[in-house]
């Protein structure tokens, strides 16, 4: 929030006097090392947290979190899972949520692909299980590439899979909408098949040109899709946290979370302005060119 200058307290307060804010998410452990987690939770005042987003930070962890060949580095991976989900009851949120950015290959012959999915579903299960314990949601975040050149978990489809693998109630998935542009899925249709299965537990709202994860201003790049994304929460009747994750490296942090909530807010009144059932009949008739004309109807408005 502060360039150059970082401070949990001062950021907290920052974003309490930011309008339409409602929940934080810390990424764990970084954003709350050194912290008393008490006094993180009573220094919310009116805000609530949503959760913690795992990050593994280490070349110790470059290989796997999960599937790589030392066992002593997977089983600090599951460890950490287990302390953020600690760290997540004690800060009062509700969803650890989990990206495995290591867990994938470069190589053709590089790793044995069942082997390492095994792994990933085992850990999850163990995972799942304590944090179902503590009345915790585990969600999986999925990004087809970057670090690695392939993510074992890369998209919608993959996630289900595991999801339905895994096995266990408190499962689902985290949809980043720059993720799925990378992926070349389009938004919405991930969005649709995750909500139908009662497996849609959070949002990374952003934005980006689908080759590179830009974590740019949400709809600033993708206005057609992110549109359709939020209607289709609309249809859902998504009531969890709408979450920012775009990343302000030049623009100043508080402008641009403004700027994302601005955006949501705007496509989601044009919306109810324009109509859900109104929205429903011209997607009944399955023809692009009404499809476009849509569109430019409720942006006019």
């Amino acid at each position: 929030m502060f360039k150059g200058n970082y401070d949990l307290f001062q950021t907290i307060d920052a974003y309490r006097n930011l309008e339409g804010i409602t929940h934080l998410e810390f990424n764990y452990p970084e954003h709350v090392d050194g912290y008393d987690l008490d006094e993180i939770r009573e220094h919310m005042g009116g805000l609530g947290v949503n959760g913690v987003a795992l990050r593994f930070r280490g070349n110790e962890f470059a290989e796997g979190e999960f599937t790589g060949t030392r066992e002593d580095v997977s089983r600090r991976s599951v460890q950490l899972c287990k302390d953020a989900a600690d760290a997540c009851e004690a800060l009062g949120g509700s969803v650890i949520t989990i990206w495995l950015g290591f867990d994938g290959f470069d190589y053709p012959f590089q790793v044995d692909y069942e082997k390492n999915w095994d792994k990933i579903v085992r850990a999850f299960r163990e995972v799942a299980d304590y944090a179902g314990g503590k009345g915790l949601k585990v969600s999986i975040e999925y990004k087809p590439c970057e670090p690695r050149a392939f993510s074992m978990i890369d998209g919608i489809g993959l996630t289900l899979q595991m999801i339905d693998e895994v096995d266990r109630p408190n499962i689902g998935v985290t949809l980043d909408f720059c993720h799925m542009l990378m992926k070349r899925e389009n938004p919405a249709y991930s969005l649709a098949l995750a909500a139908r299965k009662n497996k849609l537990y959070g949002l990374h709202m952003n934005d980006g040109y689908g080759e590179l994860d830009n974590g740019l201003i949400f709809a600033s790049v993708s206005m057609p899709q992110a549109l359709e994304f939020v209607y289709y929460l609309k249809k859902y009747n998504y009531d969890e946290v709408v979450f920012f994750d775009s990343f302000p490296i030049r623009e100043e942090a508080q402008q641009e979370v403004s700027a994302n909530i601005k955006a949501f807010k705007a496509l989601s009144n044009a919306i109810d302005s324009y109509g859900m059932d109104r929205i429903e009949e011209v997607i009944k008739e399955q023809d692009g060119i009404k499809a476009q004309k849509l569109v430019l109807d409720m942006f006019s408005k």
